[in-house]
Parts: structure tokens; sequence; C-alpha cells
């Protein structure tokens, strides 16, 4: 999918998603993350939270499937 790669910023704190502007302002409580684009990265995943959209370990994933989420990088 040719022209759909672009970045996306979340709170670290809520998992909210901020504009770039919140993100410049507060870096230590943002994270910039790539999405779209080429999938020849492999099959990353990553695991959130489904309550708050807070990045979580594959440990809490495999401990709480029910109020856990994963998605493909």
């Amino acid at each position: 999918m040719a022209g759909t790669e672009h970045e996306v910023n979340r709170s670290a704190r809520s998992g909210r998603f901020v504009q770039e502007s919140t993100a410049e302002r507060d870096p230590k409580h943002t994270t910039t993350e790539h999405v779209g684009g080429d999938k020849s990265g492999g099959d990353q995943e990553v695991h959130r939270s489904a309550s708050t959209g807070r990045f979580v370990t594959e440990t809490t994933t495999e401990l709480h499937p029910s109020t856990t989420e994963t998605q493909k990088k």
C-alpha cells in the first residue's frame, strides 16, 4: 500500500492519540509510532491494555487475555 505510511503520536500516560505539537512539547510522555507502508518487517506485534491503551508486556497479555489486545506493527 504505497502512500499510507505515516507517524502517529500517543500519550505514554493514557495511550490516547495526541497532536504532533503535544509530542514536541512533552517528548518524555509521548511516543511516536511509524504505521502503514511496507510490511516486510515481519510479524512484529505490540500488546496493549484494552482499558488504558498503554503498552504492556507479552507476559501481561498471557496473564490477562480478556483485558489486553495484540496488534501487528
